[in-house]
């Protein structure tokens, strides 16, 4: 993405080395390279914090030190005296302001709070009571220090002015007959650790103000540009047509910029309220504090399970975390925890329940993989004990059960409907690839010879998207064509997708589209970069924008002058990537250190569109799986403190900590839309944790281990082999 001098985007142009195609070239399935990145990697991208504004005024945010209490007061006085410093606003000045919008994906009950700035009372530590707005960052940070804020103990801990509680039931058949005649009935326990999303860049917003039509453009680092101009306009009581919303390079986001944040309507407020453009730029330890964080939740289950292996029924519970207020996808994992379940398996008789309620900590939204990483971990694990309940291979156990090509399209127990797959040949696929039967006879006798060494499974399988997409398609007469879509990007190559999308459909070569997105002001509205849903049904809009192009051009339309169509397109069903991990991984005895010695993954991601960008997407999600497994977690204290404020405390894995990863793939395109495409953006941090807590699973059981909390630091794991070895 290209800004000019006065801020406004400009269509992406391909790299000077991009390949020219040939005019009928195929360019989907084709390896091109990101034309994203010439411009990143030399200094040339666009940020929010690069974003020219006229002499902004800079935001600090006075921070709550404490995880509830009765505001007493809030004095500002000290920080207005400060030259450079022009205005303060303490949650009086903001209390009227509306509430920002949850989907209401499950039974929402109770009050749910947006607090713009704490009023009243405060329910988390980091949570914003107040801020100040200054010439420079620097001093506004210093004119923060002056801020005065007087907060009482608290008698008991409440959430921002609301009791909201979350909840999801999803039964079918008598789960307590199937119990009681079942040859063998497993349990187990699935604790994920609270995560810290952690983009490379942080949270910001930039705001230029416009006297002359009492408007603002609004520079956001987000996922969903188009959901965030029609908060702000509801939250602030603001038409739409004076707010517009632009993402321009967005360094990352992982679904922790899906949701506007109390902070950022602050800001634009701010600019209304001072007729001024206004910047913020959250530091590392902000994003840690109060940014929203994912997973972090429990789960317990029950298998039934026949004497031939077959499941018969599965009873599970998850308990998920929230914050304080409720972002925008708060429900979407307490939602995807319990209806994916019971997975890719056969199994007909089910009761499955999924709870969630405010609590006094940072909000709690969707992370990559948003309620799939918790069902297919529970599943999982119960597939393992069912495999050493009835001693049979991991790997048989999960052939006999998973679903049969012949059964798609399939109503799950739950009321999903999958659209394709052929599960049991790539499982197969998998066990050729990485030679699954050496490596079990090879695991065998490195424990004969005294090792610490498991070999763990995952299958699973990924919702990507409901819904609709828009995209709008224009074919000039000299053979360019320019492509608006309504959707956005994080730095997945989305432009470079999307132009092989367009070049294919309407017979360009590649270098000749032009794309942009992420901006209501160039753009149709769109849903925006969510749930693994871009390619699918944004790629669906595309197709069907470029056909209503060709439609024209049968029909004799002009050939001297422009040819566009703009297309809204709304998935016939949701499609569902698959596939499965396999890790083999060993624990030294002395110190309980873990070694991933060997990963192997096949996915399953129907019509690839470009397999350079599916691979990097799979290795970053295989990335974030690990650290889910092995080592991230946000820490609170017994008296709500975080005490992972910053990376000195919170592990988030580096380069060194990755495995190598071999991966393979099948191909069965989705009947659902019209490229035949599943998502893949999710698809390691589904997998990965799964395999990995399998792996170490199957390394302990030899010692009685039967319960294993992640992540599997060394710690962790060399107490439970010591606690086994002294029982």
């Amino acid at each position: 993405m290209t800004i000019d001098i006065a801020g406004h985007v400009v269509a992406s142009l391909p790299s000077a080395d991009e390949a020219p195609a040939s005019g009928r070239e195929a360019q989907i399935g084709r390896a091109v390279r990101r034309r994203e990145d010439d411009a990143l990697v030399t200094g040339r991208g666009c940020y929010v914090a690069d974003v020219p504004l006229d002499k902004p005024l800079h935001v600090a945010f006075v921070r709550s030190p404490m995880p509830a209490g009765e505001i007493l007061s809030c004095d500002g006085e000290g920080a207005l005296q400060m030259t450079g410093v022009a205005g303060f606003a303490c949650g009086e000045d903001v209390r009227h302001l509306g509430r920002l919008s949850v989907n209401p994906v499950l039974t929402i009950e109770g009050e749910v709070p947006f607090p713009v700035l704490a009023y009243g009372h405060v329910a988390a530590v980091g949570q914003p009571v107040a801020a100040v707005f200054a010439e420079s960052r620097a001093l506004a940070q210093d004119a923060a220090d002056m801020v005065a804020v007087d907060i009482g103990d608290a008698q008991e801990r409440r959430a921002s002015g609301g009791d909201a509680r979350i909840s999801g039931h999803w039964r079918q058949g008598d789960v307590e007959t199937a119990m009681a005649s079942a040859a063998h009935v497993v349990e187990t326990r699935v604790e994920h650790p609270r995560l810290a999303p952690s983009p490379l860049e942080p949270r910001g917003i930039a705001v230029a103000f416009d006297a002359a039509t009492e408007s603002v453009i609004v520079w956001y680092s987000t996922q969903t540009p188009h959901r965030a101009r029609r908060e702000l306009s509801r939250i602030l009581g603001i038409e739409e047509a004076r707010i517009a919303v632009r993402a321009p390079d967005v360094g990352g986001a992982f679904g922790m910029k899906a949701s506007l944040y109390p902070e950022e309507v602050l800001c634009v407020w701010a600019a209304f309220r001072f007729r001024r453009d206004m910047r913020w730029i959250a530091s590392r330890s902000e994003d840690l504090l109060s940014a929203s964080h994912g997973r972090g939740a429990t789960s317990r289950g029950r298998l039934a399970v026949d004497g031939k292996g077959r499941f018969l029924a599965l009873s599970a519970e998850i308990e998920c975390p929230l914050g304080h207020w409720l972002p925008s996808s708060a429900a979407i994992p307490p939602w995807n925890a319990g209806r994916i379940l019971p997975g890719g398996y056969a199994l007909d008789v089910i009761d499955v329940r999924s709870r969630a309620q405010l609590s006094n900590s940072a909000p709690v939204g969707i992370y990559r993989g948003a309620g799939r990483p918790e069902a297919n971990c529970l599943m999982e694990r119960l597939v393992d004990e069912a495999a050493a309940a009835t001693g049979l291979d991991p790997l048989e156990i999960r052939r006999r059960n998973l679903l049969s090509p012949e059964s798609f399209p399939h109503r799950t127990a739950s009321g999903v409907t999958l659209d394709s797959g052929r599960y049991g040949a790539l499982l197969d696929t998998l066990a050729a690839e990485a030679g699954y039967a050496g490596l079990r006879e090879a695991v065998a006798e490195r424990r004969a010879q005294g090792e610490i060494v498991g070999l763990g499974l995952g299958f699973y399988i990924e919702p990507c998207g409901t819904g609709w997409e828009s995209a709008r398609v224009t074919l000039h007469p000299d053979g360019r064509a320019e492509v608006a879509a309504g959707g956005s990007s994080q730095g997945h190559g989305r432009e470079t997708a999307f132009a092989q999308i367009v070049a294919d459909r309407l017979g360009l070569p590649l270098e000749r589209v032009a794309v942009r997105h992420g901006s209501t002001q160039d753009c149709p509205t769109g849903i925006g970069a969510l749930a693994s849903r871009s390619t699918a049904i944004g790629g669906g809009a595309l197709v069907t924008a470029c056909d209503e192009v060709l439609a024209k051009l049968e029909a004799g339309e002009g050939a001297d002058a422009p040819v566009s169509a703009e297309a809204v397109y709304e998935t016939g069903g949701e499609a569902w990537g698959y596939g499965a991990y396999l890790v083999l991984l060993s624990i030294d005895p002395d110190t309980g250190a873990p070694t991933i010695e060997y990963a192997h993954c096949v996915d399953d991601i129907g019509t690839v569109i470009n397999p350079m960008l599916v691979e990097g997407q799979i290795r970053g999600g295989f990335a974030q799986g690990l650290g889910e497994a092995l080592m991230e977690r946000v820490v609170y204290d017994g008296d709500g403190q975080l005490v992972t404020g910053s990376l000195m405390d919170y592990a988030l894995p580096r380069a060194s900590d990755m495995p190598a990863l071999a991966i393979g793939k099948t191909v069965t395109p989705s009947p659902f839309n019209p490229l035949g495409a599943k998502g893949v953006g999710e698809a390691g941090t589904i997998g990965a944790p799964a395999a990995i807590l399998n792996a170490a699973s199957d390394a302990l059981r030899p010692f009685g281990v039967t319960d294993l909390a992640m992540p599997l630091t060394a710690e962790r794991l060399w107490e439970a082999l010591h606690s086994a070895r002294k029982r």
